[in-house]
């Protein structure tokens, strides 16, 4: 025990002493890439070679740093995004000044469950790591996080892992990134050797060698470069040099010229291409090994400090005009929220990124997003599940507030007298659901405020109730996070929960224009209630959500009853017509109506829209939606036409098969609804041998003879087609 207060206490130093590194010298990255390509053992490989831990963690014996959760180390797979600072000292001979540089990383899950940590972590990141397995190159997953980090602008490095492993496949890894990413890459390392006979790779800016005894061993020896490879060396070197030339003026001119290059002008050409996001290097070898040292070389050499970043942009909340701020200290401060969770010690714990001024404990600032102003408690430093208390924190940093009650993901907090709003953070949809219950009496009150604390954390995680069966439902990306939050209901909340199948999560829409009429009227003995509305529905595109609009002339309605019509609207679509799903993708017109001077009252008029909602609903051939995933299923050849049999009676549509690696890829889409207890059968199907991904694609209309089972299975009548 003395052993580890005395780690901690060493780790908490050591952070306090470097902090105030200057600005340029500031590194903030993700780690992203596809399930089981190697971000979290790349994670630990960084902290070990920059001497923020001792012994390498495994993620096969559940001792990283970055999985801390009980649930992480169980199933060997990362679930919460988690934040942690090192540090690294530069050489000379580099595109940037040399000397000591702080990097904060930010580990994240492959897995599309939680799809929602990388959004949010690459939302508030200035650069990236992208792991790829260097046996199969570009995944499934890969793509997604590919298109995340492009709509965040977010430069990246390309990492090629796992070459030492059986079906290590350099060049065709590097074909898939140009390929299927469409990504200007090329590699600044290639290999000595892949599968066993792994032991280093060759620096193609310096020309040199570096190779490792063991994995534990921290030196990289220096050599010249095997006779072997000495072409292929002088190929990739070449290839590169073209790549990045017209990045630098002073590099173009020489490579015109037919000049040789030097280190520091190819190295200052790599960094603006990456800085600017129009190139990628490639790095590849074995991520466990001192080979890291040349990644974390990479790290400050190529990818931008918050000072290369352009300013931050925004919306001034007053005028609704563009504005921006700068990112420096000097600046007025401006934060954005991308991450709440609850700590056992400190309670809730809300994650910004500072972007411009500074932040420190007992500061009022205000959240522009909600309107409202708040307090900072205090000011943490992330160490993973560590906590470091710090007064102050700067432009550039990424630290954790405490106190704050009414700021969530996605929310801006800036100085009280310069408002900006920040671009917020989108999420996908949910498309799964199941129905929760506590198991005794006791647990009632608990579980609410368990999952309120829960949805708080999770910006992809609903909560909702069921009023026509009183059951709470909720709801998720797959049945992988349902699963891990309702485990952790019970470890972290002492919650015992029962829960239901999992549930499609459908939806209802309109197929045709209809109308409807909604007149709600109560005579009591003293003033009654009157409301009255015309509504008209009209379809909206696949994704296009909800639009409400008024038509209203003449002062048939009065004004004040047009946004209670709304309400009342909306609240209706939550729980729909057809089987209680929510309706989307429609446009709900006010167009007439009627009101009484007295009687009238924003009520009736909630309760009318209500009403007229249903009527046109049911006018306007109304249909069930469900989601279909994109569905790609690796397979051994021997297998392949029983997974494909398989899926076609799954209503799946077929798009293709693809090598990759030593197996075989079969691409579908498939209905969400046909995938319960997909992975036992494939499992059976292929002697588990097979594997497979799948993430949500689009919404597609529900055939009519299974939406009239599900439309009566939820005790709804069925309704004719084509009213």
């Amino acid at each position: 025990m003395a052993e580890v207060q005395k780690k901690k206490a060493a780790i908490i130093t050591t952070s306090t002493k470097d902090r105030n590194v200057s600005y340029e010298k500031i590194r903030n990255i993700g780690i992203i890439a596809h399930i089981d390509a190697g971000k979290t053992t790349t994670t630990e490989r960084l902290l070990f070679e920059t001497g923020r831990t001792y012994k390498l963690g495994s993620v096969d014996e559940g001792t990283t740093v970055t999985d801390w959760m009980a649930q992480e180390r169980e199933r060997g797979i990362t679930i919460v995004s988690a934040a942690i600072t090192t540090f690294w000292d530069l050489k000379k001979d580099s595109s940037v000044e040399a000397g000591h540089y702080r990097i904060n990383i930010i580990d994240t899950p492959g897995h599309i469950d939680f799809t929602a940590e990388v959004e949010r972590s690459l939302r508030v990141l200035d650069g990236a790591l992208m792991v790829f397995d260097g046996r199969t190159g570009v995944e499934s997953q890969s793509e997604t996080v590919w298109r995340q980090a492009d709509k965040y602008n977010v430069p990246r490095i390309c990492v090629l892992n796992k070459l030492n492993l059986i079906g290590a496949d350099f060049e065709g890894s590097i074909k898939s990134i140009r390929e299927r990413l469409g990504a200007n890459a090329a590699p600044v390392a290639i290999p000595i050797g892949l599968e066993h006979e792994h032991k280093g790779v060759v620096d193609l800016i310096k020309m040199k060698a570096f190779t490792y005894k063991g994995v534990e061993d921290h030196n990289l020896m220096e050599e010249e470069i095997p006779a072997e490879l000495l072409e292929s060396a002088r190929k990739y070197r070449s290839e590169l040099i073209e790549a990045v030339a017209e990045f630098d003026d002073e590099a173009l001119n020489k490579f015109l010229e037919g000049v040789e290059l030097d280190e520091i002008t190819i190295k200052k050409a790599i960094r603006k291409g990456v800085v600017s996001g129009k190139f990628f290097p490639v790095f590849g070898g074995d991520n466990r090994t001192a080979e890291s040292q040349l990644l974390l070389d990479g790290v400050v050499e190529y990818l931008p400090s918050p000072l290369d970043l352009p300013p931050v942009e925004g919306t001034n909340p007053k005028t609704g005009e563009k504005d921006s701020r700068d990112r420096k200290n000097e600046a007025p401060f401006s934060g954005l929220a991308f991450k709440v969770m609850t700590d056992p010690h400190v309670g809730r714990l809300v994650y910004v990124r500072i972007y411009s001024g500074s932040l420190s404990a007992g500061q009022a600032v205000y959240n522009s997003t909600e309107q409202k102003s708040e307090r900072i408690g205090k000011l943490v430093l992330l160490h993973a599940d560590q906590r470091e208390l710090i007064e102050t924190a700067y432009a550039g940093e990424i630290v954790a507030v405490v106190g704050i009650k009414d700021t969530t993901t996605g929310d801006t907090i800036c100085d009280p007298g310069h408002p900006i709003i920040l671009e917020s953070i989108s999420f996908p949809e949910p498309v799964i659901s199941l129905a929760i219950e506590p198991a005794t009496k006791s647990d009632q009150e608990k579980m609410g405020l368990a999952l309120s604390k829960l949805s708080d954390e999770d910006p992809t995680f609903r909560i909702k109730s069921n009023p026509e069966t009183g059951q709470t439902i909720i709801s998720g990306m797959g049945e992988l996070q349902l699963e891990v939050l309702v485990d952790r209901m019970k470890r972290e909340f002492n919650v015992i929960a029962n829960t239901g199948a999992p549930q499609v999560a459908y939806k209802e829409t309109v197929k045709k224009i209809g109308q409807g009429e909604g007149k709600y009227i109560r005579q009591t003995g003293g003033r009654g209630q009157y409301g009255h509305c015309l509504v008209r529905l009209e379809p909206l595109g696949r994704g296009e959500g909800f639009e409400f609009k008024s038509e209203i002339k003449g002062g048939a309605i009065p004004n004040e009853f047009i946004a209670p019509i709304e309400k009342g609207i909306k609240e209706k679509m939550e729980n729909g017509v057809l089987a209680g799903f929510p309706m989307v993708d429609m446009r709900a017109v006010v167009y007439d109506g009627s009101y009484h001077e007295v009687d009238s009252s924003e009520i009736a008029f909630k309760i009318a829209g209500s009403m007229a909602l249903e009527d046109a609903f049911r006018k306007s051939d109304p249909i069930l939606l469900e989601p279909v995933m994109k569905l790609e299923v690796s397979t051994p050849d021997e297998f392949m036409g029983d997974v494909i049999g398989d899926l076609s009676s799954k209503r799946s549509q077929i798009s293709g098969t693809e090598k990759r690696g030593m197996m075989t890829v079969v691409l579908a889409m498939t209905p969400l609804s046909e995938l319960s207890g997909y992975a036992t059968k494939l499992r059976s199907l292929t002697q588990g041998r097979a594997s497979y991904y799948m993430e949500p694609s689009h919404y597609e209309e529900v055939p009519h003879n299974l939406a009239d089972l599900i439309i009566a299975k939820a005790g709804k009548v069925t309704m004719a087609r084509g009213n």
